[in-house]
């Protein structure tokens, strides 16, 4: 399962960031990395973004990128 196709209110665990280049680099460097604990705390209307919860501090993800980092 991808960060995309979980739901609000969820909090799952990253296993593996997927990509190369600076799209891999973007989502590193919010914290996404594997073993750190994720909550989905909204989605917009269209899908894009997706808000969260990591580390205590809430980010943005596109769903691009999100389509990019595996959890479960």
């Amino acid at each position: 399962m991808t960060l995309d196709e979980v739901r609000v209110g969820s909090t799952v665990r990253v296993k593996k960031v997927y990509g190369d280049g600076p799209l891999r680099r973007r989502v590193m460097d919010m914290g996404l990395i594997h073993g750190v604990e994720v909550k989905v705390e909204k989605i917009a209307p269209l899908g894009d973004p997706i808000e969260l919860t990591l580390r205590g501090y809430q980010l943005s993800i596109r769903i691009a990128d999100a389509k990019n980092v595996e959890v479960e």
